[in-house]
C-alpha cells in the first residue's frame, strides 16, 4: 500500500527521486503511464500486469475499451530505479502532466500518482469539500 505525499524536485534530464518509503514496493520495477486528472499513475509491474490481464478480459469491440488500452499502453513507459532511487520520465509524459521543476508524489493505495506541485495543490484544495461530503455519505470511517 501506498500512501503520503511527498514533494521532490525534478531534475533537467527528467529525473525524479521516488520517496525512500515508496522504493521497496517498486525495486521489482514499474510502468509509469498518463493517469486521470492529468497526472502520472506509477504502478507496480505486478499491478499494472493485474490490469492488463483484467482488460485483456474486457470486450475489444467496444470502441471504449479500445481507446482506454490505447491510451493505458501507448503512453506506458517501463522504469527501473537508479542507485539513488530516481526515475526518469519521458519528455511526452512529462508534458502530459504538465510537471515542471516541483513535483508531487502521492500514494495512493495501489498506485503512485505524480502531479507538478502546484496543479497537486490547487486539486487537493479543490477537493477537500468533496472528500467531507463523500466521507458523509457513504458513512466512511473518520
Amino acid at each position: 500500500m501506498f500512501f503520503g505525499d511527498f514533494y521532490p524536485r525534478m531534475d533537467d534530464k527528467g529525473r525524479l527521486a521516488l520517496p525512500a518509503k515508496f522504493r521497496d514496493k517498486l525495486r521489482d520495477g514499474m510502468v509509469i503511464a498518463k493517469g486521470q486528472d492529468r497526472c502520472l499513475y506509477v504502478y507496480p509491474r505486478a499491478e499494472f500486469e493485474r490490469i492488463a490481464a483484467q482488460l485483456g478480459k474486457a470486450q475489444s469491440t467496444n470502441s471504449k475499451v479500445r481507446n482506454y488500452a490505447r491510451t493505458l499502453f501507448g503512453g506506458a513507459d517501463d522504469q527501473s530505479a537508479d542507485k539513488q532511487g530516481r526515475i526518469v520520465i519521458k519528455a511526452a509524459l512529462r508534458e502530459y502532466a504538465g510537471l515542471s521543476r516541483d513535483c508531487a508524489v502521492i500514494g495512493v493505495n495501489d498506485k503512485v500518482e505524480i502531479w507538478d506541485a502546484e496543479a497537486w495543490r490547487r486539486f487537493a484544495s479543490e477537493q477537500e469539500q468533496h472528500y467531507v461530503d463523500f466521507s458523509d455519505e457513504f458513512d466512511l470511517p473518520e
